[in-house]
């Protein structure tokens, strides 16, 4: 579904992707891992059409992404800081995407919203909102168009177990019906239960992607922590 083929990205003197491949299909929930400054940030941007790589490309349903702007509208993108009007009210901000989105899906999914109880706070301006609501916010609007792709960028971080335990329960109902999902996170005890494939990037470059069934039997660990410790500790030592 979504292939990227010798990806490379530079600013200045810093390879911030190295010739990165990597194929990601439907059905698998992909984990993007890595330490900071691995290119995590700037592989999402190139899959977002929000970076343009120096070399290289990427396909979406094998069409090259560089020439085809409207692949974006099969894509839920939940970033890590949400940043939004200031002066809009969460009801106003849901009301504009729905706007621009709805000639390609009219047909809306608003269980999040819903569940988080945002309709009770529609009217609270965005700049009023803790960074934990706004979470929520992205969160909506990210699963709001049914989108085929879902891009997650630290979904969790800063919300409260309650509503994190919401929103993981809302990924892998999305996973069992066979969508693309892609997440990093920090928190990786977050994730051992709901992803499939493992991509673990370090310096620019992709140091493997395997299934995370095979990453626990290469390293002889039962959880996707233990596991990336194990790599991470074997790369340091080389």
């Amino acid at each position: 579904m979504i292939i990227a083929t010798n990806v490379t990205k530079q600013y200045g003197k810093l390879k911030a992707l190295d010739d990165v491949s990597v194929t990601c299909n439907r059905g698998q929930s992909i984990s993007l891992i890595g330490p900071n400054g691995s290119g995590k940030t700037t592989f999402i941007k190139c899959l977002l059409g929000m970076v343009v790589p120096d070399s290289g490309f990427i396909t979406f349903d094998k069409q090259n992404i560089a020439k085809d702007w409207k692949y974006r509208q099969h894509i839920g993108y939940m970033p890590q800081t949400g940043r939004y009007p200031d002066n809009m009210t969460i009801d106003q901000l849901l009301r504009m995407m729905k706007d621009i989105r709805k000639p390609f899906n009219p047909v809306f999914d608003n269980e999040l919203f819903e569940s988080f109880d945002l309709g009770k706070i529609s009217n609270k301006r965005m700049s009023n909102l803790s960074g934990g609501t706004r979470q929520k916010v992205s969160a909506s609007l990210a699963f709001l168009f049914q989108p085929q792709v879902l891009i997650l960028d630290e979904p969790t971080a800063g919300l409260d177990p309650v509503a994190s335990e919401i929103l993981k329960e809302k990924i892998r109902k999305e996973k069992e019906k066979g969508k693309l999902i892609l997440i990093t996170s920090h928190i990786l005890s977050d994730l051992d239960d709901i992803i499939t494939e493992v991509i673990y990037l370090q310096d620019g470059r992709l140091v493997f992607h395997k299934s995370l069934e095979n990453l626990k039997k290469d390293t002889g660990k039962d959880r996707l922590s233990g596991a990336i410790a194990s790599v991470m500790s074997k790369i340091q030592t080389r």
